[in-house]
Formats: C-alpha cells, structure tokens, sequence
C-alpha cells in the first residue's frame, strides 16, 4: 500500500526518479523526477514528540517517508529552486510536500496529516540535475540560490497559511523551479478565487 517506511543505508545511488532501491505505491501522487527526494529535517522529531506525548519507534526507519534528514536545516532555511550539491549528486528544490492520509495510518492516529500541514513541519522535495552517489553523512552545500525570497516556509505560507494574496499567486505561478503541478495550483486559485478541497488528500471525507 505504500513506500512510505524507508530502512537506513550507508549509501545509494541516486538517479533521476530518486534513490536506487526506493520505491512508490502510488506513483500518481508519489514519486517522479519532480519528487525525486524527500528531506524531512531531523529537529522536527522533537516537536512531534512533545506535540503528540509519544512517538512510534522510528529509530530505525523514516518517520514521515524522507529520504534525507539533517540538522539544522529546516523549511525557513531552504528555498525554491536552490542547487545542492549532495557528496556527488546535484539537486535542485522543487516543492514543498503536501501532507496525506497515510501518514494517519503511519502514525495510528486520525488527523495526523491536517497537523503536519497546519504546523508546516513538511519536508520539501528536490528534483536530480545530476546523477550521482550519496552515502550517510554527506557533504551538503549550496551552489546557487535563485530564489532567495521563496523560503519553503513562505511557500507553505502561501498555499496553506495568510499570505495567498493575488499578488503572491501571481509570483508563485512564474517560479520556473517549481514543480509544474504548485504552478498549477497557483493559476487555478487565481482563476477560481477559491482553495481547493483538501479532505480526501488528508483522509478526513
């Protein structure tokens, strides 16, 4: 039913629809050179863990489906379309991920992907400019920054929270780094005027 538990490795090669030996079940809404990798910041855990009481025992697999986690890097620190060079592999972010109803089943309790969108705790996602090898404990550095006023934080503040304002729409939908389906959403929200239904994405129909 889903990819989303993911087991420790020393290393993998990644390629242009992500790492090898990963896997989606749903490859209509996971998975694809757009959402090639998924970085989940590892300071997050402590948050859930103090939200929620007790956390599943994660200690050995991924909580949240990511591929990658560091410390301290978090949604306020990255932005749209910046270029990462991971040990040999180059990335570039493409979007923040959108929350669904597995990581209710994931972490047994209902309601849990309408939290992790209200608290804007979601990872984001890269997409391979360049193939390459990466192993535990990478060298992770910043090459270029496109984008320097398009945090994912801001992003999700957008699409989520107080700022999706027409004029931030109409910004959003000419990001040419971000993945065509978040362009999309943004045209349709200034075509329609309206935000899009998010129960069955988050399992609460």
């Amino acid at each position: 039913m889903s990819g989303i538990h993911k087991e420790p490795v020393k290393q993998a090669w990644l390629g242009f629809n992500g790492f090898e030996g990963d896997y989606q079940a749903d490859k209509l809404h996971h998975g694809g050179p757009e959402k090639a990798v998924h970085h989940y910041p590892a300071s997050h855990y402590a948050y859930w863990q103090q939200t929620l009481g007790s956390l599943p025992d994660f200690r050995n697999s991924s909580g949240f489906g990511e591929n990658l986690t560091t410390d301290p890097l978090t949604e306020q620190d990255v932005c749209i379309g910046d270029i990462w060079q991971l040990d040999q592999a180059i990335v570039e972010v493409s979007q923040a991920r959108q929350p669904c109803w597995k990581l209710n089943l994931r972490f047994a309790r209902q309601g849990m992907a309408r939290m992790v969108q209200d608290s804007r705790r979601t990872g984001w996602y890269y997409r391979v400019l360049t193939p390459g090898m990466v192993a535990t404990g990478f060298n992770m550095t910043l090459l270029e920054r496109p984008y320097p006023d398009w945090s994912v934080a801001h992003l999700l503040d957008v699409i989520y929270g107080s700022d999706g304002s027409i004029k931030a729409l109409e910004q959003m939908a000419t990001i040419n780094a971000l993945s065509e389906s978040w362009r999309k959403l943004a045209k349709q929200r200034l075509k329609s005027g309206q935000i899009e239904d998010w129960c069955k994405r988050l399992g609460e129909m």
